[in-house]
């Protein structure tokens, strides 16, 4: 025994004495002024080979000496570790060039950290749950089978019993195509075989459209683990699903106020559509829109690319249920609008000249005044404005016209390269507009609006029809997804959070920015508007969102991996109607263009708020907000769009606040209401009164 102990330590000593540091040179690049393109290859010396590379961006290997896509200006971190366990650290910057880089590289940092706070997790915080991501079975999928595949695929032998355990690369099946072809399947995991098909039957038919539409339809066995294993990004680091702090504020502010207001947005319904088609405008009523108007210019300002990239993303990452707790979450959201729009008429300000100065600046700050919380209402009146001004020039602008130049020169070519005149004319065009003020604004996407939404709806009900007899495998999906999904889908909070999240940032119920809009409107009783309000998550959640779901389910897109966004969704038109994504890249320009001139009324309020109401100050935003339609289309700012963004969502925080406290005063003002419209005391369209007597 001793004379074992005395080899191995001399062993290990002569391996310590001979044994080299890790020697790193690094080459670190920057391509291009393109941002997010940098490099750092390492070349690795000494030690013992294999070496490790854990790095601090999620999406390099441990296997890979080189890390790519890089935020130019902010610091890496490696942990570079021999075949022995011996490691070093090193840290390296790819260098900032550009100014666009720059600024890239200034906000990345900014970004993070506002996402650290927005998408916190308070539950996996206090151990409420762990939300790291485990799989318990790994899917063998048909070799050769793609998304787009023509093909039949039969499972012509199994060459393992179920329940035998396989090594990873093991020939556990031989698979047979429509041209005879035999292909032999390997195991991609160690572990359990589970049996998903039996031999000679069918596996996956591209005919079959049940099979097109079915999560999962081309796997034919599964490899069951010995124990849970948690899944991991490229570096190592583990897959977790968070239920973001943003989406519960936004989610239980909704819930709260839906029982608030005794489920307001299902009985209300009938009566805002009433409102809507101007049934009670009266002409006469303080304000500068109809309630129609407001509505439009409201929706414009929500129905956008949330709509046609924000579900493909929801889609992608939470499966065919996402589409239901989108839905769920819409419904909710209706009461969320109702309230805050209601509060913004009623605290609204209407100058000498009938200008109209509301929204959640005004309602927090004298809506709280009111109840003897002058300086907190202060302050949450000022943190939303900044908030909002910000939001205008980043998420409401420079991120419209980026992506709306995106899309139109990938259908049209002649624009490679001509963003800045793209944002030139787009500017023009948006300045005609707003220079006119709300009304202008009002009666352009009172026109706009009908028109892309109608071009959109249409086309996806023509894909939706064009592939009818999907329906029921579509809705199946969709139900199965939505309460027995997988766990590479996040189980059923990763799929429910997926949904809630894409519905509350594209229809911003409770963000309080429809408010602004909404208390331009005439009307002598605010929670006439509330009604109308109440219309907008509907609209842009229930009907567009689940439409645009519906055409990824029914064509079968929801199974493409790799692909997201609006390419996605422009796949999925341009695989029943080869020629809709020229007409989808016109609705995503006319979807921009609306949210553009409805921010663009949502942030010269909340800067008049601040920097006062004269026609100068006015005009010192609009030139700005200007400036910064040329330059969202000319660049690619990354992160300083991100941060824009995520000032919309922040804007919920101090808006919510506001609306718990002032829910009981919005209650009482429902109730008087109501019972107006019982008693017959409502203006009420002549014509229309002739005809209900």
């Amino acid at each position: 025994m001793r004379k074992y102990i005395l080899s191995l330590f001399f062993t290990f000593s002569i391996i310590s004495l001979f044994a080299q540091d890790l020697d790193v040179k690094a080459n670190i690049g920057n391509p291009s002024k393109i941002i997010n393109d940098g490099f750092i290859d390492l070349d690795v010396t000494g030690g013992t080979p294999p070496y490790t590379y854990k790095w601090n961006n999620q999406g390099t290997s441990l296997n890979s000496k080189r890390a790519e896509g890089l935020v130019e200006g902010i610091p890496y971190n490696v942990i570079i570790t021999d075949a022995t366990g011996a490691s070093t650290t090193r840290s390296y910057s790819v260098e900032a060039e550009a100014i666009t880089e720059h600024f890239n590289g200034t906000f990345a940092p900014i970004v993070a950290t506002m996402g650290a706070v927005l998408f916190w997790d308070p539950f996996s915080a206090i151990g409420v749950y762990d939300p790291v991501v485990y799989a318990d079975v790994k899917n063998v999928p048909t070799p050769g089978w793609t998304a787009n595949v023509e093909d039949r695929f039969v499972l012509k032998q199994w060459l393992v019993s179920e329940g035998a355990r396989v090594q990873k690369g093991d020939t556990i099946a031989i698979i047979s195509t429509t041209s005879g072809e035999d292909i032999y399947a390997l195991a991609n995991a160690n572990g359990s075989v589970r049996y998903l098909a039996s031999q000679g039957g069918v596996i996956y038919n591209s005919d079959n459209k049940q099979h097109v539409i079915e999560e999962g339809a081309h796997n034919f066995a599964q490899i069951v683990y010995d124990e849970k294993i948690p899944l991991t990004h490229p570096n190592g680091d583990p897959q977790t699903k968070n239920i973001p702090f943003i989406v519960v504020w936004l989610l239980f502010g909704a819930l709260f106020f839906t029982l608030r207001m005794g489920f307001i947005n299902i009985r209300g319904f009938r009566h805002a559509l009433q409102l809507a088609r101007g049934k009670y405008d009266d002409p006469n009523a303080p304000g500068q829109v109809t309630h129609f108007q407001a509505l439009a210019t409201a929706v414009s300002g929500t129905v956008g690319l949330g709509n046609i990239a924000g579900v493909a993303v929801a889609v992608s990452l939470g499966g065919a249920g996402a589409t239901f707790w989108m839905i769920i979450a819409g419904l909710l959201g209706m009461s969320s609008k109702f309230v805050e729009c209601t509060l913004g008429v009623k605290y609204r300000f209407i100058n000498s000249e009938g200008r109209v100065f509301g929204g959640p600046m005004n309602y927090l700050r004298y809506g709280l005044e009111k109840r003897n919380k002058k300086g907190l209402g202060k302050v949450l009146a000022g943190l939303f404005a900044v908030l909002a001004i910000g939001a205008s020039f980043g998420g409401g602008n420079m991120f419209q016209a980026n992506q709306s130049f995106e899309a139109m020169q990938g259908q049209m070519p002649f624009l490679i390269g001509n963003g800045f005149w793209f944002g030139v004319v787009t500017a023009i065009l948006v300045g005609v507009v707003i220079i006119g003020g709300i009304s202008s604004i009002a009666k352009v996407t009172g026109k706009i609006v009908p028109i892309m939404a109608g071009i959109y709806i249409i086309g996806c009900l023509t894909v939706i029809f064009m592939n009818i007899e999907n329906i029921v495998p579509a809705f199946t999906a969709i139900y199965d997804g939505a309460f027995s999904p997988s766990a590479l889908k996040g189980g059923i909070i990763g799929v429910l959070i997926v949904g809630f999240q894409r519905a509350a940032f594209s229809n911003e119920a409770g963000v309080g920015s429809a408010a602004i809009a909404h208390s331009a409107a005439k009307t002598h009783n605010p929670p006439s508007e509330g009604f109308v309000a109440l219309l907008e998550p509907f609209i842009d959640t229930v009907v567009v969102c689940t439409l645009t779901a519906l055409v990824l389910i029914f064509t079968g897109k929801h199974e493409v991996v790799g692909v997201a966004g609006a390419t996605l969704t422009s796949d999925a038109f341009g695989s029943v109607i080869s020629w809709f994504p020229y007409v989808l890249a016109v609705a995503v320009f006319l979807f921009a263009f609306s949210t553009m001139i409805s921010w663009s009324y949502y942030g010269m309020r909340a800067w008049t708020y601040l920097f006062g109401k004269s026609i100068k100050s006015e005009i010192i935003y609009k030139s700005l907000f200007l400036i910064f339609v040329v330059v969202g289309a000319s660049v690619s700012l990354g992160a300083v769009l991100d941060f824009s963004d995520m000032m919309i969502l922040a804007m919920a925080f101090p808006n919510i606040i506001g609306l718990y406290i002032m829910s009981g005063e919005v209650r009482r003002d429902l109730k008087e209401y109501q019972r107006k419209l019982k008693a017959g005391e409502l203006f009420k369209k002549q014509k229309e009164a002739k005809q209900a007597a």
